[in-house]
């Protein structure tokens, strides 16, 4: 890997880095709570000098990356199950890699993102008859004309929403009732506190300005249900709820007093 940075993209945008980063260290440890060979193979080509990330990131951060990932993974497995030709739509995807992860080989599978990163993207991620990519923003509600199947849809949006403020998060569940109705929802948020937190520990830490910083916090998830009736939250939990038996005793601590103030929770919401 090239020690430079001559990636071209924009300050929110590079924060993509962090988790895939993050799923790449997880890969290569001896006993891996989850496997993304992907990830290794973009970290060991794309020019950018990670060593930043290295020397600042907290390993409870990279820790909540990989709950992320195994509970989403774990989420769209079963959806799959009781609806094998799916579609399921990445918002945000930057270099994600889920689909490696669930492929069933019938999902129809959607990755948007602004259009520097679906070009990013390209260089080390492929497209297949099932897999397509779409470089739009998520506002531009063009991209939904993209979508050959609306029903049983379930849309991930994984470190994303943070960066919005409540009314565009609030714009974006509205046009996801209109215009795909009994669409299921998976992603992740953060108490107000929690965004302070991260922007000192994550951001700053991890080499971003702060033009990058998170914005949009909630304290109690089922709030949303007050936006609009056709709101429902299906299920929610802290990030590390299910993970702090696999850590040692002080790093469990440390996961507890983090899920104590919600740093980052996870949920699975439904829109009718």
């Amino acid at each position: 890997m090239e020690n430079s940075n001559k990636i071209k993209l924009g300050n929110v945008q590079r924060t993509l880095l962090l988790p895939l980063w993050g799923r790449a260290v997880e890969t290569q440890k001896r006993k891996p709570l989850l496997i993304d060979n992907t990830a290794v193979s973009i970290i060991n080509s794309i020019p950018y000098d990670f060593s930043v990330i290295f020397k600042n990131i907290s390993k409870s951060v990279q820790y909540s990356w990989i709950a992320r990932s195994i509970y989403f993974d774990e989420k769209i497995k079963a959806f799959l199950h009781l609806y094998p030709e799916a579609t399921i739509i990445n918002i945000g995807c930057g270099l994600d890699t889920t689909f490696d992860r669930v492929d069933n080989g019938k999902v129809h599978w959607i990755d948007l993102d602004l259009p520097d990163t679906i070009d990013l993207r390209r260089k080390y991620i492929h497209e297949s008859d099932r897999r397509h990519f779409v470089p739009r923003s998520f506002f531009d509600k063009s991209w939904y004309d993209k979508i050959e199947r609306k029903d049983n849809v379930m849309i991930m949006i994984a470190g994303v929403l943070y960066y919005f403020d409540e009314k565009d998060v609030k714009r974006l569940f509205n046009d996801f009732h209109m215009i795909l109705p009994g669409a299921e929802i998976i992603f992740d948020y953060a108490s107000k506190l929690g965004i302070k937190i991260s922007n000192k520990k994550v951001i700053e830490k991890g080499g971003m300005d702060d033009s990058a910083f998170l914005r949009w916090g909630i304290n109690n998830i089922r709030e949303i249900e007050k936006w609009d009736s056709n709101f429902k939250v299906i299920s929610n939990m802290p990030i590390f709820k299910e993970h702090r038996k696999n850590y040692s005793l002080i790093q469990s601590l440390g996961m507890y007093v983090a899920d104590m103030i919600k740093m980052m929770s996870l949920t699975h919401i439904k829109i009718y």
